[in-house]
C-alpha cells in the first residue's frame, strides 16, 4: 500500500489519463488501497479541477474527461525533474502541510503530455527517507520571504532552549536549512544584535506594516557567520 497520498493520486491520475472506464476494483489493485481510498482519491482529484466521472453501484467505475486546454509550461524534461524532485524534498519538510502536494498537482494541469509523464515519473520516483528533526510551515515561509523582499519587519512569539517565551521584533534577512533544522537569520531589534531564530520555535508570524532601511549583515556570508561564533571569533582555516 502507497502511505504518500500524492503519489498515489498522481498514479491514479496517470491511470485515468490512459482512457477508458476503469473498474474501482482495478483501480484499488493497483494502487494496493483499499475502494473506499480510490474513491477518496478521485474526489481530491476533483478538487483540484479535474474532470473525474463515477459510475455508482457494485461494479463502480471511473473516467477522467479531457483536459480544459491550458497553455502548456516551457520546461525541458531534465528542467520537470528538477523541479519535481525539489518539491518531493520539500514535502517532506512540510508533512501536515498541503501547499507541497497541491504545486505536485497542478502542475499536472499546465504540462504537455510528454512532460506529465516524466513529472509523475519522477514524483513516483522520488522517496525521501531522512525525516526532518522539525516541521515548518509555508505559511511561516511566505510571511518571512516577503520581508525579506519588501525590506520589511515581522514580530512572532518565540521559546528559546529553556522554554522562555518573549514576544521578537526583527528584520529577517534570510532562512536557512543547516544540519537538519531551519533557521531565520535576523536583526533583532529588541537586542539590537544579528539573532539565528529556530523557525519551529516561532509563533503567530505577523508581518509589520511598512518598510525600513535594513541593517547590513555583519559578515561576508552566513556560513562565516556561524563559524566563527556569530563573528565573534577569528575563523581558523586549514593549512594549504
Amino acid at each position: 500500500m502507497d502511505a504518500d497520498p500524492t503519489a498515489r493520486t498522481l498514479h491514479l491520475l496517470m491511470l485515468l489519463r490512459s482512457g477508458g472506464d476503469w473498474p474501482a476494483a482495478t483501480l484499488a489493485r493497483r494502487l494496493g488501497v483499499s475502494v473506499r481510498t480510490v474513491r477518496r482519491d478521485a474526489q481530491r482529484l476533483r478538487e483540484l479541477g479535474y474532470d473525474v466521472q463515477a459510475r455508482p453501484g457494485p461494479g463502480s467505475s471511473y473516467r477522467l474527461r479531457p483536459d480544459v486546454q491550458i497553455p502548456p509550461l516551457l520546461f525541458s524534461a531534465d528542467e520537470i525533474a528538477a523541479v519535481i524532485a525539489g518539491l518531493r524534498v520539500l514535502q517532506s519538510w512540510l508533512p501536515d502541510d498541503p501547499v507541497t502536494s497541491r504545486a505536485l498537482l497542478k502542475l499536472d494541469q499546465v504540462l504537455p503530455r510528454r512532460l506529465r509523464q516524466r513529472a509523475a515519473a519522477t514524483a513516483l520516483a522520488t522517496e525521501v527517507l531522512q525525516q526532518p528533526t522539525t516541521a515548518i510551515s509555508s505559511a511561516a515561509l511566505g510571511v518571512i520571504a516577503d520581508a525579506v523582499a519588501h525590506h520589511g519587519r515581522i514580530e512572532f512569539h518565540y521559546t528559546d532552549r529553556r522554554n522562555r517565551t518573549s514576544t521578537r521584533l526583527v528584520e529577517p534577512y534570510r532562512y536557512i536549512l543547516r544540519t537538519g533544522r531551519w533557521y531565520l537569520i535576523a536583526f533583532d531589534l529588541g537586542r539590537d544584535d544579528w539573532r539565528a531564530f529556530c523557525l519551529d520555535r516561532m509563533t503567530d508570524l505577523t508581518p509589520v506594516p511598512g518598510t525600513h532601511r535594513p541593517h547590513e549583515f555583519p559578515a561576508p556570508s552566513i556560513e562565516h557567520w556561524l563559524t566563527t561564533d556569530f563573528g565573534r571569533t577569528p575563523r581558523t582555516t586549514s593549512a594549504r
